[in-house]
């Protein structure tokens, strides 16, 4: 009886909680949708990246297809975006679930979420403060006090990475394993010692090379032109990383990692760091959405190696926590997302979600 009753008070209380949030969504401009609850679990992991699959509940259906139970609102809002053939800018706002499984097994399953997203916008830096202004009016309507604030962005990273003096294989490498940092940390390893190069194969590799120079590059090998083949030659014999400044882009890379600040202090941070590092002074150029963010709090904590669990994250990445432990929203943007769902270009894409489970 007692748990009932609890569980009754919980409901009324999660019904309050959900109305007033949707009131400010409503006041700010944010219009009703409702995402699909059941999605294609090949097509999100295809396109969505890997590190999806142990989160998601799947099933087949009579068919055999396999099917899923929508992990993410973000993923689903996007999905149905793309199904309404929409081109225009939309301020959409979701009340559903998402049902993904966790390595803590003290997290929940079903998670009772309130979100909003910008889809097809130019405004970047304006949205990007929206979403969060929006959310942390809608926790100040539902008066949860003693909150805090974490920042990162991961577009910095992507940045350094484009700037340092590394083959493009590795640039690739680098940014694509951003998002597994034990294996990153192997590349890092493996970058600065050259412990993957093997010397011999890079002899034979330079002697084929030398040796088609001289034939016809119109010529097909393989029903591939020698050009063709001559180009891959050339950057994988750059691949080896022969010059001396491993050690130290390793280091560079690390360095910037452990960047942990608060908001109103990056710019200078990262001014000395490119200064010290005798980086292209434009590598962080555009720092216009950290500013307006600053705007808020200029104490937020902003973390270069923050926002490294969900890999389709490609801009600002926030989470608004009750406690050190206990998140109750989390957002971003993710311009790429709906490019790896099947639109033909990337589109300006930023939101967030209160988790009302843990309100």
């Amino acid at each position: 009886m007692r748990v009932l009753l609890k569980l009754k008070i919980w409901q009324m209380k999660l019904k309050s909680y959900s109305e007033n949030i949707i009131k400010v969504f409503k006041k700010d401009g944010f219009v009703l949708s409702e995402p699909d609850v059941l999605l294609d679990s090949d097509y999100i992991i295809q396109r969505s990246g890997e590190n999806f699959r142990k989160l998601m509940l799947t099933f087949e259906d009579d068919a055999g297809k396999s099917i899923c139970l929508r992990p993410d609102l973000t993923i689903a809002s996007c999905i149905k975006y793309l199904k309404d053939n929409s081109k225009k800018n939309s301020k959409i706002f979701y009340s559903g679930q998402a049902y993904r499984r966790s390595n803590n097994i003290k997290d929940k399953v079903i998670n009772d979420q309130l979100g909003i997203e910008i889809l097809g916008s130019k405004n970047k830096s304006i949205d990007d403060l929206k979403i969060l202004t929006t959310i942390l009016n809608s926790i100040k309507k539902i008066k949860i006090k003693n909150t805090s604030i974490k920042v990162g962005d991961v577009s910095l990273f992507q940045n350094l990475i484009d700037s340092l003096k590394i083959p493009d294989r590795w640039k690739m490498r680098l940014k694509r394993h951003f998002w597994r940092p034990q294996y990153f940390e192997d590349l890092l390893n493996r970058l600065e010692t050259n412990s993957d190069v093997d010397p011999t194969a890079v002899d034979l590799d330079k002697r084929k090379f030398s040796e088609m120079k001289n034939l016809d590059q119109n010529n097909e090998i393989a029903n591939r032109k020698v050009s063709e083949i001559l180009s891959r030659f050339d950057r994988k014999i750059k691949d080896p990383r022969s010059f001396s400044e491993n050690k130290k882009i390793a280091k560079i890379i690390r360095e910037f990692l452990k960047i942990n600040c608060s908001i109103d202090k990056l710019e200078k941070i990262l001014k000395n760091f490119v200064k010290k590092n005798k980086l292209n002074n434009n590598v962080f150029k555009d720092l216009s959405t950290i500013k307006n963010l600053s705007k808020i709090n200029p104490k937020t904590i902003f973390s270069t190696n923050f926002g490294r669990d969900i890999e389709y994250y490609t801009g600002i990445v926030f989470e608004i926590y009750k406690s050190p432990k206990k998140e109750i929203a989390r957002g971003g943007r993710y311009d790429s997302l709906l490019k790896s769902l099947g639109a033909k270009k990337n589109i300006s894409a930023v939101g967030a979600a209160i988790n009302l489970n843990n309100l």
